[in-house]
């Protein structure tokens, strides 16, 4: 049906994800960890999707054991539309069905707009951009299938405006399509699936570690909040977009900055 509604619950029950099971790209380090995390302390059983990370089984070992839930690894590339989809196809067969997608694999790169090269506007569009819609496409596929399902678009606030003093053209304009895409398919999809975004200002992840320290002096000076958010602030927003608490919750995008966007 148009935007499935779930029977009414008692709100601490409707954030519940017993019985769900969830899939995160990107999920064995920073926010897509943290993502991992927040799903399974809900209840849901999730399958971690890394491309290098070679600690992620002890990971989802780890997952597993803290929450007496189901979390198992999978290797795939996002930037492979054939790879991504297989991996997602066999998690919907390994754990009996796929209820919850998280697109969170993404990079950053920072160059001068005018000096940047073919191979690296192609590659940062090819992960964060290509990557999400191949991931989305797969999932999609199998929620139609299912009848139900729900899509989760790790974004930015790079989507909405230009950052500073870095240079990053072509980040922003892969996180600012993405934004449009989750819209798109919510439309789309609105008959079997719910898309959503979040938006997060700067993390404190290792993407954000290697920059110059003036840069972050910089940063810490706009951001009304005054620190960088920690990757396990963000994992309620995930919980309550893969959960019933958000069932008539699509097409939006969740800015959480610290008011980063605000003045």
């Amino acid at each position: 049906m148009v935007l499935s509604k779930p029977d009414n619950q008692k709100v601490l029950s409707a954030f519940s994800l017993r019985g769900k099971v969830a899939a995160v790209t990107g999920g064995a380090r920073g926010i897509g960890l943290e993502v991992s995390r927040g799903l399974a302390e809900a209840g849901a059983d999730v399958a971690i999707i890394y491309r290098t990370s070679k600690d992620a089984p002890e990971i989802a070992a780890e997952i597993a054991k803290a929450n007496g839930v189901k979390c198992a690894t999978y290797q795939a590339e996002v930037k492979d539309q054939k790879s991504i989809e297989d991996t997602l196809i066999q998690i919907a067969k390994d754990f009996g069905k796929l209820d919850v997608v998280v697109a969170n694999a993404g990079i950053a790169s920072h160059y001068a707009a005018e000096d940047v090269t073919v191979e690296q506007w192609s590659e940062i569009m090819k992960v964060n951009l290509d990557g999400a819609f191949w991931t989305a496409q797969a999932a999609g596929r199998i929620f139609k299938q299912q009848g139900q399902g729900n899509l989760i678009f790790t974004a930015s606030v790079s989507a909405i405006l230009v950052n500073v003093p870095q240079k990053q053209a072509a980040y922003n304009a892969s996180k600012a399509g993405l934004v449009q895409l989750a819209r798109c398919l919510a439309v789309e999809w609105v008959d079997f699936c719910r898309v959503n975004c979040v938006s997060p200002g700067f993390i404190a992840t290792d993407m954000l570690s290697v920059h110059p320290e003036e840069w972050r002096k910089k940063w810490f000076g706009m951001i009304p909040a005054q620190r960088l958010c920690d990757p396990y602030e963000l994992k309620g927003a995930y919980v309550f977009l893969a959960s019933n608490a958000s069932s008539y919750m699509t097409g939006a995008n969740m800015v959480i900055d610290g008011a980063y966007t605000l003045p």
